[in-house]
Formats: structure tokens, sequence, C-alpha cells
């Protein structure tokens, strides 16, 4: 079992995830009868309460699991954050396009979420599996993370559009294969009869479908740069679905500012390049391929979390700063033309 190798008794990650599948099933039956817009004081309060129980559970793993442990969880959680933000640009795309209500938006992305966490938990299982079976998977993981990296950058140096506007396979094969229906009406109803008593598909269905489908193809980058910063999978699990269940007040608090963030994307090619190269050398330090060093480990330097956790911030830092600094300047620019 992928968790019998983490630092925690196997009572401590059923407590954990239990609570955890609570708050969102409380989450999702509140919300689902109360279909609303969020003020921002709501969006804040919770906010504050998912970021400081993120926070709370990282004093525990420095404490029942020592610094480095704590080091290697805040280092993936704020990874896991700076990457999930750049969803919300997809998801503003998703919204826009099937028209949703904006009463509607916040229980669409929370059950979007939910499905993306499940699917998550499945992939974060499946590399941990993978990891204890062959340490050689870091290469791949290294490799491809240093691939998005250089992908990202080409398209912020090109000044072309990241994310695709059109739907991904899953959603074209299911407007392909079920009756649906364009009328917002049912309103957070997944399924409604039509005008002749038969019935349908909503738009909430495709809708939340996108959120949930298009959240796992990020997972493909996010998934493997936690794994660089630690291998335990609990630490990897809790990062995730800490990073996403506070992303839908993200989308309502700070909608307008993701277009200020204009360097994000670039700061996020700079941090996957950074965690590839570390997941490539500790891949070499720890290699037993035969046809590399006669299957012997290379004395190459490893990169230790402190160090991590230090580029980590300072990336998001500068990426956020400059970012600011270049959208008021244009806006002083384009004020004064």
């Amino acid at each position: 079992m992928a968790f019998a190798n983490s630092f925690a008794p196997m009572w401590v990650i059923g407590l954990v995830v239990a609570a955890t599948i609570l708050i969102l099933i409380f989450d999702v039956v509140v919300l689902g009868r109360r279909p609303h817009v969020p003020s921002n004081r709501e969006t804040g309060l919770a906010l504050g309460i998912y970021i400081s129980l993120a926070l709370l559970f990282g004093v525990y793993v420095w404490v029942a699991g020592g610094a480095t442990l704590g080091g290697e969880y805040l280092a993936g959680w704020l990874t896991e954050y700076s990457l999930s933000i750049d969803n919300l640009f997809v998801f503003l795309i998703i919204m826009a396009k099937f028209n949703v209500p904006r009463q509607y938006q916040q229980y669409a992305l929370l059950v979007g979420i939910v499905i993306a966490l499940i699917l998550r938990a499945i992939f974060i299982l499946i590399g941990a599996q993978a990891i204890n079976a062959a340490a050689w998977i870091f290469y791949i993981f290294g490799a491809f993370l240093i691939y998005t990296a250089i992908k990202l950058a080409k398209e912020y140096a090109a000044h072309e559009e990241e994310h695709d506007e059109g739907d991904n396979a899953v959603v074209k094969f299911a407007k392909k294969r079920l009756p649906f229906t364009d009328s917002w009406d049912a309103g957070t109803k997944i399924r409604t009869l039509d005008s002749k008593g038969a019935k349908v598909y909503t738009p909430m269905f495709l809708v939340i479908l996108a959120l949930g489908t298009t959240d796992l193809l990020f997972a493909l980058d996010s998934i493997p740069a936690i794994f660089g910063l630690t291998q335990d999978p609990f630490l990897v699990l809790m990062a995730n679905i800490f990073a996403l269940m506070g992303l839908r007040q993200l989308y309502f608090l700070i909608g307008g500012l993701l277009k200020k963030l204009v360097y994000l994307s670039l700061g996020l090619s700079v941090l996957l390049a950074f965690i590839g190269v570390k997941l490539i050398l500790h891949a070499l330090h720890e290699n037993n391929l035969p046809f590399i060093n006669g299957g012997e480990g290379l004395p190459v330097p490893e990169v230790p979390i402190w160090l991590s956790l230090t580029v980590i911030i300072g990336i998001l830092a500068i990426t956020a700063v400059a970012s600011l600094i270049k959208t008021r300047r244009d806006e002083r620019i384009n004020a004064a033309g």
C-alpha cells in the first residue's frame, strides 16, 4: 500500500482524509441547496480557513515528522497552489464558454474540484507505486517537467494563448453521445426533462465535466512536480487537497487580479524547470539503470529542501512583483496616451 511508506501512522492518515471528505460533503450539500454569488467577505473568510488548515497541517508535519518533512510539505503546497492559480484562467474561459449564470458558478467549481480531487488521488497512488517499484521514474518525471517548462517559456515568448478554448475530448464525447439542453432553467441539476418529457442532461453537467477533466490535465504537471519535492504520498495528497480546496474562493476573490499576473506562465516555467533539474539530479544520485555508470549512483549534488523552498518562494515573489509593476506601468502609459 502506498501510504505504508508515509511518516504518519495509518490512523492519522485515515482521520485527516475522512475529515477532508466530510468538509467537502458539507460544502456540496450547503451550496447545492443555496446557489448564490459569494461576497468578498464570504470568500475571504473561507479562504482564510483553508489556508489556516493547510498551515496547521504543516505544523503537525513539522512536529511529528521533523523539519525536513515540514519543509517538503510547505514547498509542495506552495508549488501546488501556484500551479493551481494557473488553472483559474481555464476556469474563467469555461464559465464564459458555457454562459454559466454567476449564481451557479460556485457550485460548478466545487463539484468540478471534488471530481478533480478524486482523480488526482488515483493519480498520486499510481505515481507512488511507480516510484516504489522503480527509481528510474524520476528521469521521466524530470524530463517531462523540463519539457513543460520549455513549452511554457516558448508560448510566453511567442505571446501565444496558453490554453485552448475548445472542448476537451471527454466533453466532445459527452456532447456526441448524450442528449442535452442549452437552457439553465434546471439550475444546478445535471438532468432534467425537456418540453417533450424526455430526460436530457443540462449545461451544468458539461461544465462540471469540463472543470474536472481539465484540472486532471494540469495534474500531469503538478503531480510530478510535487513528487520532486517530497516522496511521501500522504504529503503529496494533502498538498493537492489544500491547494484545490481554496481554489474556488480564489476564483471569486482575485478574478480581476489574475489578468495582472502577466508573468505567471514565465514564472511557472522557471519553477518547473528547477524542479525538473532537481528530479534529474536525484535520479542520477539514486541511479540503478545498468547503461548509466554501470547501474551505480553518480556523485552529483542534490538540492536540499531548504534551498528548494527558498527558490520557490523567490520565484513566486519575483513573478508577482514584476507582473504588478509591468501592469501598473502599462496602465499609466495607456492613460497618458
